[in-house]
């Protein structure tokens, strides 16, 4: 650790479990961003329960800057060692989870303190509560089918800490549903057209070459609640000093968004795969709501999991070897008069494409810093506060470029008509 001297008074981005899996991916991205000219990102520190693990981490990610950079030391099961790491920072990114279980008191001592947050979470629960979770007093197209292929030279491996959050959302699932009970009903989007029927279990997708089966992430979720927000809001969340000029930039961008159903798909060429995928359902759903289950679940990944997870994750080589392309298929009206006429159905078909590095500790990390130099070079047009999900909060940036210019691509792949 530096000496207390050389340590800024308020750093521009803490990042919290630098040691973790993803962690040090993050800390690799990040130390990309720092201290150049252009950059926002002047000063950075990184923290952790271990400070050994987390400069372990710093060497692995980038030898040069092991001395250059600040380790704290934070838990969160300590929540005064959260307040003072939180009141050091102008953005704390978290990369600590399961977020059902560490989420809360890093979230809580970000309010606490006053500075921003960003996370990685994928878990449906850890979002809505916090959505849900009163951080302060009150105040008075048709359809898109999104389908995620994974690819890789080698053998595609997952984390132990994403496979954990997998299983422990299934066994608090009561949990989650009780919350959405709880909680008052948002405005729901009105969307044109029939609502999409349900599908086959697998799907045979012949115009992008997978076969699929449906991917229960958060995704969906996300994209319901920014619509519930947007149809509060239509024209989005107004900057905490935005100019007239970026209110009317705002504006004009929400105003070319509109609601359609969504859902995520889970893509590949092998039907073995998709088969092995729902081998791996099945028996988290049948053994993660008994706490014998749990743990053979959680002692042995490799084993129920047909190999896709193991407790040291991925190698290096394999993390490098990956890619990812994430389908749309949007279905909507050529005109809007059609929508009135009885049964009508879509009549235009859209495909785009998403495609980048490894999608969980390379892409997510690009993701993550690309929005934290959003918040710190761009305060002023971001929402004064709350919790949101990404979309309302970056949705109006220039997010799409940053990632454009950073190894992720954006592609429309085809317009056709569909048969009457």
């Amino acid at each position: 650790m530096q000496a207390q001297s050389q340590i800024p008074e308020l750093f521009d981005v803490i990042i919290l479990g630098a040691s973790g899996f993803t962690g040090k991916y993050v800390v690799r991205e990040a130390l990309k961003l720092f201290n150049f000219p252009s950059s926002p990102i002047k000063s950075l520190a990184l923290a952790g329960r271990n400070p050994t693990k987390v400069k372990q981490a710093l060497q692995w990610a980038s030898p040069s800057h092991s001395l250059s950079i600040p380790i704290l030391t934070a838990d969160t099961t300590d929540p005064p060692s959260l307040h003072r790491l939180c009141s050091q920072t102008k953005l704390l990114l978290n990369c600590v989870g399961p977020y059902r279980l560490h989420g809360d008191p890093v979230a809580a001592a970000c309010v606490h303190s006053g500075c921003d947050y960003l996370d990685i979470s994928g878990e449906p629960e850890f979002m809505e509560r916090m959505e849900a979770r009163q951080w302060i007093p009150p105040a008075v197209p048709n359809q898109i089918e999104a389908y995620v292929s994974l690819e890789s030279d080698k053998r595609i491996v997952g984390n132990f800490g994403t496979y954990q959050s997998a299983v422990l959302g299934v066994a608090n699932a009561q949990e989650l549903q009780k919350l959405r009970r709880s909680r008052p009903r948002r405005a729901r989007p009105v969307i044109p057209g029939p609502a999409p029927l349900r599908g086959p279990l697998v799907e045979s997708q012949k115009r992008i070459g997978l076969w699929a089966i449906k991917l229960p992430s958060a995704d969906a979720t996300v994209v319901r609640r920014t619509l519930s927000i947007l149809t509060e809001n239509p024209h989005g969340l107004p900057g905490a000093t935005e100019s007239p000029e970026q209110r009317e930039k705002r504006e004009a961008f929400w105003s070319t968004v509109k609601p359609a159903h969504f859902g995520v798909k889970l893509g590949s060429k092998s039907l073995l795969d998709i088969f092995r995928f729902i081998i791996l359902g099945i028996s988290i759903g049948l053994l993660s709501g008994l706490s014998f289950g749990r743990w053979l679940l959680l002692k042995f990944p490799s084993i129920f999991s047909l190999g896709w997870f193991r407790k040291r994750g991925p190698s290096e080589d394999e993390v490098e070897s990956a890619s990812f392309k994430m389908w749309f298929i949007g279905r909507g009206f050529s005109d809007s008069s059609l929508v009135s006429q009885g049964n009508a159905k879509p009549d235009m078909e859209i495909i785009t494409r998403v495609t980048g590095p490894e999608i969980g500790y390379i892409a997510t990390p690009i993701i993550l810093m690309q929005c934290a130099l959003i918040v710190l070079s761009q305060r002023e047009i971001l929402p004064k506060g709350g919790v949101f999900p990404p979309g309302i909060v970056f949705g109006a940036t220039d997010l799409q470029q940053r990632l454009q210019e950073n190894g992720i691509s954006f592609d429309v792949i085809s317009k056709s008509s569909l048969p009457a």
